[in-house]
């Protein structure tokens, strides 16, 4: 019995040591700095993610703090935050993936979540069961569902039949994703976003695609140079340019490489052969001559450019000279890849809560 009583007051203390030590984040920031962490705070919760065309410009930047403040309090001061602990995520790939897959993989984890991947030989999307029967059946298992597809129709199905939010890891109209790795990085390295200006050198895929939907709402213009008949789509740019036209951004149009280049901030350009498109490799090899980035592409470019490339890349697309060099931000980039995707999937699973100040954007 004295052996009961005794544990009975120790149990009694360590609680009460613990209560003590949960202190209410308002006393940790201040009531005043909590108002401001809070005012214009937006949840995210229950949403998808398929394109940046959805988010209003203060979400798209609550979602740049958002990784910021992982990095800074993860990686800056190794801090163990791990808010998803008992949630899980269901990763289907039908393309093979390095960035996309071990960023999701190791960002969940990170968080306390579990991540599940599934490959084609896992899933067969569409196959062997319908898109509804798959979406259903997984909104059981997972709280959220990235997925990197071939059609973007794939994504608006899952999301339209399940019950868990859809994140896109890639589709071949878009990839937002990468975008907010990019604006990441830019915001490091720049130290602000509104009044750059993006070059884009290259097809009209779904990288410019997402710059397209994005850039506009953060006060970012675009020079867009595409070979004749690799345009970006019609239909996204006619969305893009009232974007434009809304946020008082410049949108620009052209298939002279230099003519987008100059006076830029940021020169950025992509594969030219996507998964799917090898049979036109020789085709638009041939379309693409003149568009490789070099720093002869650069004497038009703002006194401080800098390169972007989403990876994987090829020197045709880019020449070592620029790809290696000081210019090159395309490992800060690959690994902020890593911060967003862990910013999105937190943002719409949980409420989240800045600790650091909010970058000015």
């Amino acid at each position: 019995m004295a052996l009961l009583r005794f544990a009975a007051r120790q149990n009694s203390l360590v609680s009460g040591i613990f209560r003590q030590t949960v202190i209410p984040v308002t006393q940790v920031l201040g009531q005043k700095r909590w108002e401001r962490h809070m005012s214009g705070h937006a949840s995210m919760v229950g949403r998808n993610f398929l394109t940046l065309k959805d988010f209003s410009p203060s979400e798209v930047e609550q979602l740049l703090w958002t990784a910021a403040d992982l990095k800074a309090r993860i990686k800056g001061t190794g801090e163990l935050y791990t808010p998803l602990v008992g949630k899980s995520a269901g990763l289907i790939f039908q393309k093979r993936s390095t960035r996309t897959r071990l960023s999701t993989e190791t960002g969940v984890g990170l968080l306390g979540g579990q991540p599940c991947f599934l490959s084609p030989d896992d899933i067969h999307l569409g196959v062997n069961e319908t898109i509804k029967d798959s979406a259903k059946v997984l909104s059981g298992f997972v709280d959220l569902i990235l997925a990197r597809v071939y059609g973007h129709e794939d994504l608006e199905s899952l999301a339209a039949e399940g019950s868990v939010p859809i994140v896109n890891g890639l589709s071949e109209l878009y990839h937002p994703l990468q975008i907010l790795a990019d604006m990441q990085t830019l915001q490091d390295h720049f130290g602000s976003l509104r009044g750059l200006t993006v070059a884009w050198v290259g097809d009209g895929n779904n990288i410019i695609h997402s710059f397209m939907m994005g850039a506009p709402k953060l006060g970012v213009n675009l020079k867009i140079a595409t070979p004749k008949g690799y345009e970006t789509y019609p239909n996204v740019t006619k969305d893009a340019e009232e974007l434009a036209k809304q946020y008082g951004t410049q949108m620009y149009h052209t298939t002279d490489p230099r003519d987008a280049c100059e006076g830029a901030n940021v020169l950025v350009t992509d594969t030219w052969i996507s998964m799917g498109q090898e049979e036109e490799k020789q085709e638009r090899l041939k379309a693409f001559q003149g568009y490789q980035v070099t720093h002869k592409l650069g004497e038009v470019a703002a006194k401080d450019w800098v390169f972007l490339h989403c990876l994987p890349r090829k020197q045709e697309e880019v020449d070592d000279a620029v790809f290696y060099s000081d210019r090159s931000l395309v490992w800060p980039e690959a690994e902020n890849r890593k911060w967003t995707v862990m910013a999105v999937i937190l943002s719409l699973l949980k409420d989240h809560v800045c600790t650091t100040p909010k970058p000015d954007f």
